[in-house]
């Protein structure tokens, strides 16, 4: 099989490309380089610039380099700016997959690997969310992604698609210190710029029910989930049908015991500025990965220490 992965040069894209790579899995990228970064495309592998809103161009790359089966991360992700902005995110995950889709139909893809989220769930009142439990999206953000998998559902009854979704919890971390997570909206990097501009950083909400206060969250190394990526693809290659994974470590820490472990790595002490809650977080989402690790053998191995300590490590050579 030949893999087209959308959103490739991104963040998440980047690590997963590596794991594909080293797991000889081939790929072609298609991104638009709105947040990507080309320099972090190996120059063996194919980069082509184009949206996945763009049929014509999502056509021509699928002809073009003879695809097989598609790995679809290209997304807008941020939950409060999803609040603020959500016809740009029904537009850009939404229609970015119907487009994504209608053109893999037409052109007899048949295999499909769809990055999903954990803000599918909204905020369901249990310990540990399970693939079952109920999807009531609490943002634009997670409306649009559980669109994406009624989308797959739907194509995959009408045309044969056989297809994967992964329901990532929050991921952080870096494989290398080139590949660093400069996103506005995730903790651990808006954490790290504040410290290097001389800020506290900011915990928005410190009146959740919960055991300080502030959110909790299940933190994933993107290393544990870019190997996640490639155990869905051997399991689509060797014929799966169709699943939805949860991809987390199933242990739930809050936003102060992250800025524990962000203090304990890089050594500065600070007093986080507590400020207002943002629109769309829930107080608790921690994952059940049971299912992921007895159908697909995978399990995350690396730490929130891990995670933080690899950050800062990249964040320092930015």
């Amino acid at each position: 099989m030949t893999w087209l992965l959308t959103g490739g040069a991104g963040y998440i894209g980047a690590h997963v490309l590596r794991a594909f790579g080293a797991a000889g899995l081939p790929v072609v990228v298609l991104d638009d380089l709105s947040t990507g970064d080309p320099q972090t495309v190996p120059e063996a592998v194919p980069l082509v610039r184009g949206s996945v809103t763009d049929p014509d161009a999502v056509r021509a790359v699928l002809a073009d380099h003879e695809i097989t089966a598609v790995l679809h991360l290209a997304a807008k992700k941020a939950v409060g700016e999803s609040v603020a902005m959500p016809l740009t995110y029904w537009w850009e995950n939404a229609e970015g997959t119907r487009c994504l889709l209608q053109a893999c139909v037409e052109a007899g893809v048949e295999t499909f690997l769809y990055s999903s989220s954990a803000a599918v769930y909204g905020m369901p009142d249990v310990d540990e969310v399970t693939e079952d439990s109920p999807t009531r999206p609490m943002s634009p953000y997670g409306e649009t992604k559980l669109v994406g998998e009624w989308m797959l559902r739907d194509a995959a009854r009408a045309h044969g698609l056989r297809w994967i979704a992964l329901r990532y919890f929050n991921v952080a971390g870096a494989g290398a210190p080139e590949l660093a997570d400069r996103s506005v909206s995730n903790l651990i990097p808006l954490a790290l710029r504040a410290l290097t501009e001389g800020r506290p950083p900011q915990v928005f909400g410190s009146d959740y029910p919960t055991r300080d206060g502030t959110c909790i969250r299940d933190y994933i190394h993107v290393l544990d989930l870019a190997e996640a990526h490639v155990a869905a693809a051997r399991a689509l290659e060797g014929g799966a049908t169709f699943g939805v994974y949860n991809v987390g470590r199933g242990e739930g820490s809050s936003v102060l015991e992250v800025l524990d472990a962000v203090r304990e790595q890089t050594g500065r002490d600070f007093t986080p500025d507590l400020v207002g809650r943002r629109a769309g977080d829930p107080a608790r989402l921690v994952a059940s990965a049971g299912r992921i690790a007895a159908e697909l053998g995978w399990s995350a191995r690396l730490s929130l220490a891990d995670m933080v300590a690899s950050a800062w490590a990249a964040w320092q050579r930015h």
